[in-house]
């Protein structure tokens, strides 16, 4: 049997406390996941600095890329038992595509690395670039695995992560406003981070997708289930993703990399023997094999060679990270208080810290539903109901309440700086900052101080 249609004798489960279980029956998947470069997301956070405010949030991207193949898996189950091209005609699903989503379901977070975007920002090594790299070089296993399949399946699977396949069916089962990926680490991250209202009836939503000429659309007798889906993209955001300790966990890690970014050229031979595996992002010479061997695990060992740094910031820097002492922070609004910002990046230089490595301004926000803009610069596809006939109507256009949060952004700016700061049995320096901060705490009429 050729590897292409080759399944396993008896199929392989994986139990999962989101999906119960994963099921598993094609070989070349099986393979997949037990290559290196799918092994190596067992050591990489799925949600990075957030496991400091939700401890329980210590879950994986491995676990989240089996839960995204699972939800497409059945996908393309109720796909080809209800619509399919024999069923429906040219507007259903060709069940020859099952194996390539399949692939791009289980690897399209591949090339997430260390400590994610936190990381990337620094380096500039952007996950999806990665992806690609991983999915099309021909030293790493996925590669030659994807390759058994046939000629140009590498190519492929990369394609639809970088949406250029040409079957919309399946890049919008893997990216779109309400896909595989996004339905899975919500629901994933409300469990390990115990937070109920991330939830959503994901069975309802598998029963009322269905394909359509240009991708995917649910029937609107299933309109209710994916405004809770929204509503619960909403609430993460709010809740878990924005949380603002985890953010300014999120500042520390980041000053801290960028410190050690800084010290390296005038102290290599250090760096190269308390974090020989960072050297080559250091000196910007990094290979993809480079990038495959850091993990959060790999940081985590270096952080702690940092703690006996000579450097003071360094040291200090990587104290606060490992020991939890995230920046304290408060709300502000950039077109009014930068002023007041000033005065407190001031006050906190007086006192001795350097205010590049001990404040920092932070702007999260996120679009929980956007109307389609073609001309957006990342347009996203629209939500489409379909009505019994075959109309389609977006879903904003018949629901208020998605109406309501449709191109509304919700996040915030934050000023982050030292908690010690507003101690008011320190140094006059001390009081100076504490003085101006309570003014400015008092200026915010709907602020938040966490």
């Amino acid at each position: 049997m050729a590897y292409k249609q080759q399944l396993l004798p008896m199929e392989k489960v994986f139990r999962d406390p989101v999906h119960s279980y994963i099921h598993v029956q094609h070989q070349v998947i099986l393979d997949l996941i037990n290559s290196r470069e799918v092994q190596r997301l067992r050591r990489i956070h799925q949600l990075g600095t957030a496991s400091f405010t939700f401890h329980g949030a210590e879950h994986t991207r491995f676990s989240h890329s089996l839960g995204v193949y699972e939800i497409a898996r059945n996908i393309c189950d109720l796909f080809e038992r209800n619509y399919s091209i024999e069923k429906i005609g040219p507007s259903g699903w060709d069940d020859r595509e099952r194996l390539v989503t399949l692939c791009a379901a289980l690897l399209h977070d591949i090339g997430h690395g260390a400590y994610s975007h936190t990381f990337e920002y620094l380096f500039q090594t952007d996950h999806e670039v990665q992806t690609v790299a991983i999915l099309t070089s021909p030293e790493t296993e996925v590669y030659q695995i994807l390759n058994r399949v046939e000629a140009g399946f590498p190519e492929k699977v990369a394609s639809v992560i970088t949406k250029e396949y040409p079957n919309p069916q399946v890049v919008q089962m893997i990216s779109s406003q309400i896909d595989a990926d996004r339905m899975d680490y919500l629901l994933r991250d409300a469990y390990y981070t115990g937070t109920e209202y991330g939830t959503f009836d994901l069975k309802r939503i598998l029963r009322v997708i269905r394909p359509y000429e240009h991708g995917i659309s649910f029937s609107m007798n299933g309109m209710h289930a994916v405004e809770d889906y929204i509503v619960s993209r909403y609430q993460m955001y709010v809740q878990v993703y924005f949380h603002p300790t985890s953010r300014g966990m999120e500042v520390g890690l980041s000053h801290l990399l960028a410190r050690a970014k800084e010290l390296f050229p005038t102290d290599i031979a250090y760096f190269e023997r308390s974090a020989p595996l960072l050297v080559p992002f250091l000196n910007e010479t990094y290979q993809l094999e480079d990038y495959l061997k850091l993990d959060d695990g790999v940081l985590n060992t270096y952080f702690i060679h940092w703690l006996e740094s000579r450097d003071p910031i360094l040291s200090d820097l990587a104290r606060r990270f490992l020991n939890r002492k995230p920046l304290k922070s408060v709300t502000f609004s950039p077109e009014t208080d930068q002023t007041r910002i000033t005065s407190l990046v001031e006050a906190v230089e007086k006192v001795g810290f350097n205010a590049t490595y001990y404040t920092a301004i932070n702007s999260s926000f996120d679009l929980p539903y956007d109307l389609y803009r073609p001309n957006a610069k990342n347009s996203r596809t629209q939500i489409e109901l379909q009505e019994k006939d075959g109309t389609l109507i977006e879903l904003s256009h018949v629901s208020a309440l998605v109406a309501a949060l449709a191109g509304q952004s919700q996040g915030d700016h934050r000023f982050y700086f030292p908690r010690e700061m507003t101690h008011e049995d320190h140094s006059t320096s001390y009081d100076l900052f504490y003085e101006t901060y309570l003014q400015f705490r008092a200026h915010i009429v709907n602020g938040a101080l966490i």
